[in-house]
């Protein structure tokens, strides 16, 4: 059995266990972060969710790393829908590793993308993201015309000075 049967596949018992740890880690993922969120936590309650939080991102970091190393098409992997969940799952710990970013709420969104990990291991997800990839070029041209600004016309200028 070699390493890219057991990522890719989970018709075999290790792959299955591959998966189902992983799916585990991302629900323990998503309660760590919600417990994160409280007020007045102890210091030592923070300090176990860090090491916890470490330990999963390790994973998930080795995760992305072995489903690069197996796929038969790098760039096609690193930038397909699975890819970028998995690689926007683990960005938000890095990029807070060197910079301080708890006053921006939207790292706190990045990391929930853990929870789209789950996407890979559900079949109803599995025709959502097929239906979101059939339609990805619609959805990129939405994209682009809302975040481009509106034209702002000039106000029209009325004079009222009256020429006698």
């Amino acid at each position: 059995m070699d390493i890219k049967s057991i990522v890719e596949k989970n018709d075999t018992l290790v792959g299955r266990i591959f998966d189902l740890s992983l799916q585990s880690l991302i629900l323990i993922s998503i309660v760590t972060l919600s417990i994160e969120t409280l007020p007045n936590l102890k210091q030592s309650t923070l300090k176990l969710l860090h090491i916890t939080k470490v330990i999963i991102v390790s994973i998930f970091t080795l995760e992305y790393l072995l489903r690069l190393y197996v796929a038969d098409k790098k760039l096609s992997y690193i930038f397909s829908f699975y890819g970028l969940i998995d690689l926007i799952a683990i960005i938000p710990f890095y990029i807070s590793a060197g910079v301080d970013l708890r006053s921006l709420r939207v790292f706190r969104l990045f990391r929930l993308a853990q929870s789209f990990k789950l996407i890979r291991y559900s079949k109803a997800m599995r025709r959502f993201t097929q239906a979101f990839m059939m339609a990805k070029e619609e959805f990129i041209l939405f994209g682009i015309l809302a975040i481009m600004p509106a034209k702002k016309t000039p106000a029209l200028v009325i004079n009222h000075s009256r020429s006698l």
